[in-house]
């Protein structure tokens, strides 16, 4: 009997506290290159925030007109 197959996944919850964490360093492309959000000031830092994604499902292209 092959053992590797007979293995299922175990789910595991991992709970971290506070100390444990380390913050999410977030970059953005911005005029062809890479920058760290933290470095924008405050005007460029709400456009940011303002930003829609593209999402495949919702383009269509029957909808051209």
């Amino acid at each position: 009997m092959d053992t590797m197959t007979d293995l299922q996944p175990v789910a595991t919850t991992i709970t971290l506290d506070d100390s444990e964490r380390q913050a999410c360093e977030v970059w953005t492309r911005v005029m062809g290159y890479h920058r760290p959000v933290a470095s924008f000031n405050i005007g460029k830092k709400g456009e940011h925030r303002e930003r829609r994604f593209f999402r495949e499902a919702c383009a269509r292209l029957d909808a051209a007109v």
